[in-house]
């Protein structure tokens, strides 16, 4: 698998990964492909993300979860549905077929909102 062309520090250090606790999930209407959901990232608002991991998790598996996101993502809308982040996930490959998604986590129960550098 080739990698993606080299970035410098400065571009990488403007993201901002943080320590999420899913809080509700359920099927995108307009998407066979995406889930909804919910998360906690100690803000004390719900912030909403779609994320085209429907194939791989039942949405009801996801409630309680903690993964890593990118905070500070611009937000748009998904088919109808706005999405403020994204989750970070690996992509598993048999040759070039995506044969499974595993959402990244931390090893141990996190502080929503932990920054992850």
């Amino acid at each position: 698998m080739d990698t993606a062309p080299a970035i410098n520090y400065e571009d990488f250090a403007k993201l901002d990964l943080r320590v999420a606790t899913i809080t509700q999930a359920e099927a995108h209407p307009n998407a066979d492909r995406l889930l909804k959901l919910q998360i906690d990232l100690g803000d004390h608002q719900p912030r909403q993300i779609c994320a085209g991991i429907r194939q791989h998790y039942n949405a009801e598996d996801l409630v309680g979860k903690q993964i890593i996101v990118v905070a500070n993502l611009e937000p748009r809308t998904i088919r109808g549905e706005v999405s403020n982040g994204m989750l970070l996930a690996a992509s598993v490959l048999d040759g070039d077929e995506l044969k499974d998604i595993v959402l990244l986590t931390p090893s141990a129960v996190t502080p929503v909102g932990s920054p992850v550098g």
